[in-house]
């Protein structure tokens, strides 16, 4: 279906009970729901926004175009949570009700302050000719969750130079000023953060762009920008559009990642730092934001879609979802991810408890959604791996090739492939003769961690109610192999 500007633009306010209703009922009966990840009652879901810990809980906003499975007029949506894996959800954050957000609440970032919840945002607004202007907004919530707009934007329009590819503000506090980062795009379709910097969280100095080592190959527009710091290192997290693909790397429409190095100078703008590395090496993985936890951990959420591509659930009236959390932490330069350890509360019993084998091969029917660690070591083959969500005539194949010295997930056999444009393989350089795999698989998504969070792949999958075998291989050769499963 071709959705037109102003079925996008429509209201939630606009479409009555029935027909709401109606679009509810076929969601609530999509196969493809999922089990443990956050996803949107209705419509789609974008990037998460907002990510923060407070009065006790977590909280998390995403972005909503609530009539149907397109990017129309955007809202936020709420949920809380206690524990990072139980969400509740509470309700419409923000709807577009302004004359500063007539046209969407855009991305942005939340700033727990005193017995408040900052909420910083773009403000998406259009002229009568379709030009549009951004705003840079605030609004405040309080502990028993009611939110307030501030009557007027923080920050008019793009600077001069940048075109109106300008938002997502990150705010954050450096020393004794507060900073704020903005994704951008020159006049010449480079994507760059800028910065503004302010004592009292609402007058604004523009102070510059972000000095970042310029490359050949860094896209026309950033955004959703983070930064935060890790073990004495400044880390700042971008969503590049418009990168080109380098042999494995930057295959999807767009890239997330970040850039490591001294933390950034505020003072100068200066950010000496290494090159741009992506989170992900599957499918679909955008806009992360990330938070530090009351012990101190610094957790990533991202956006388990992209833009401009299928989701895979349009007929279903809904699309896309969030990943599960993630912890993060920095080794040899580079940021690991993991599975924070509250999702071991999903665990609804031991499938398998600790299997062996000697053998080339095994396999054996699981539940729809589960998590399993499987380890190969003293590897001597030419491949090994697994395969899941697997039938006759599906499967979902997840690999470790010796003689290429590459991981590959290759999910060209699944039921329904989505953006084959893009390719249905996704691989990266790997070395050693051990793997170590902790997988999550819930009804629509498979989500791998390799080698202690070193490499993750994340991928929608869509495979039929009957094809869940699970198969453990090892080509050409011999490994000593060890895995757990889990119910999930």
């Amino acid at each position: 279906m071709e959705w037109t500007r102003g079925q996008r633009y429509r209201r939630l306010e606009e479409a009555d009970q029935a027909e709401y209703q109606d679009l509810l009922n076929t969601v609530s009966a999509s196969q493809y729901r999922q089990t443990f990840h956050i996803q949107p009652i209705s419509g789609l879901l974008n990037d998460p926004n907002g990510f923060s810990y407070f009065d006790g809980e977590y909280h998390l906003f995403y972005q909503w175009y609530p009539l149907g499975p397109v990017h129309g007029v955007k809202y936020w949506y709420h949920v809380q949570s206690k524990d990072l894996v139980h969400w509740e959800n509470v309700g419409i954050g923000m709807r577009p009700d302004t004359k500063y957000d007539s046209h969407g609440v855009f991305s942005g970032t939340g700033l727990p302050l005193e017995d408040k919840l900052l909420l910083f945002y773009t403000g998406n607004t259009r002229t009568e000719d379709w030009m549009r202007i951004p705003y840079q907004c605030l609004a405040i919530m309080d502990k028993d969750g009611n939110i307030e707009k501030h009557s007027d934007p923080l920050i008019i329009d793009s600077e001069e130079g940048y075109t109106d590819n300008y938002r997502d503000p990150k705010v954050f506090k450096s020393g004794d000023k507060y900073i704020c980062l903005i994704g951008a795009e020159t006049e010449k379709h480079q994507g760059r953060v800028v910065y503004y910097e302010s004592e009292d969280l609402k007058k604004w100095k523009f102070r510059g762009e972000i000095q970042t080592i310029k490359s050949e190959n860094e896209g026309y527009m950033w955004e959703c920008p983070d930064y935060f710091e890790l073990e004495g290192q400044g880390v700042l997290v971008i969503s590049p559009q418009g990168m080109e693909v380098e042999g494995d790397q930057f295959n999807n429409i767009f890239q997330s990642g970040y850039l490591i190095g001294e933390p950034i100078d505020f003072k100068e703008g200066t950010f000496k730092h290494q090159a741009f590395k992506e989170f992900d090496r599957g499918f679909e993985f955008y806009a992360p934001q990330t938070i530090q936890t009351p012990d101190g951990r610094r957790i990533l959420i991202a956006w388990f879609g992209l833009p401009g591509v299928l989701a895979g659930t349009e007929e279903d009236g809904w699309a896309h979802c969030l990943t599960i959390p993630r912890e993060l932490e920095l080794r040899d330069n580079k940021l690991y991810q993991n599975p924070v350890q509250e999702l071991e509360a999903l665990r609804k019993h031991t499938l398998v408890e600790v299997a062996k084998l000697n053998k080339t091969s095994t396999s054996m029917t699981l539940p729809r959604c589960y998590e399993a660690k499987v380890n190969f070591t003293e590897i001597d083959a030419n491949k090994v791996g697994i395969k899941f969500r697997k039938s006759a005539k599906e499967e979902v194949l997840f690999y470790y090739n010796l003689a290429e010295r590459k991981l590959v997930l290759d999910r060209s056999k699944t039921h329904k492939v989505i953006n084959k444009e893009y390719g249905d393989k996704r691989k990266c350089n790997f070395s050693g003769n051990e793997l170590r795999l902790h997988l999550f698989l819930d009804e629509s998504s498979v989500e791998i961690f390799v080698n202690d969070g070193q490499e993750v792949f994340s991928s929608r999958i869509y495979n039929k109610p009957g094809s869940n075998d699970f198969e453990i291989f090892v080509e050409n050769g011999h490994a000593f192999i060890e895995y757990s499963l889990w119910e999930l």
